[in-house]
């Protein structure tokens, strides 16, 4: 992942742990004082956050250990790698996209935030400006010229 990436992992999970779960332990506490235990939606809603925040906390340490960052800042050239921003232009109607191919767990297509393992990051790796790539969607196929490879 880029470092970007761990940087906001890292927070998230600092978050849940000094924010989120003393949170939730004070309202299960608060809840638990209100009386009977079975029919307390919220002590049941409480601990169903709980549970949620414990996961998550779970998924992130896992993630961050076993992470591999990379700084897209320290690399140059003109082939699609990892961390590589690039502009397309869509065969069809030659409007221009901006994407950055970045680990999964850091993805967001709504903010150009293309992950590695996506059909169209697979495709485009590899590839060089000039070159046109043919990927397969939902709604059919598509083309895309590769304008522009930056990295940093």
């Amino acid at each position: 992942m880029t470092a970007a990436g761990f940087h906001e992992l890292e927070q998230e999970l600092k978050r849940l742990k000094s924010e989120e779960r003393p949170a939730v332990i004070r309202a299960i506490a608060e809840a638990r004082t209100h009386g009977d235990l079975s029919e307390n939606a919220e002590y049941h809603a409480a601990r169903e956050r709980q549970s949620f925040i414990e996961g998550r906390v779970a998924e992130l340490e896992n993630v961050v250990r076993r992470a591999q960052v990379i700084d897209p800042s320290t690399l140059t050239g003109t082939v699609i790698r990892f961390g590589a921003k690039v502009m397309l232009a869509d065969g069809a109607t030659d409007a221009e996209v901006r994407y950055q191919i970045v680990g999964s767990h850091e993805a967001n297509i709504a903010t150009g935030r293309l992950p590695v393992t996506s059909p169209l990051a697979r495709a485009l790796i590899g590839k060089t400006v000039g070159d046109t790539v043919e990927v397969t969607t939902p709604n059919g196929s598509k083309s895309y010229e590769v304008v522009e490879v930056k990295y940093g």
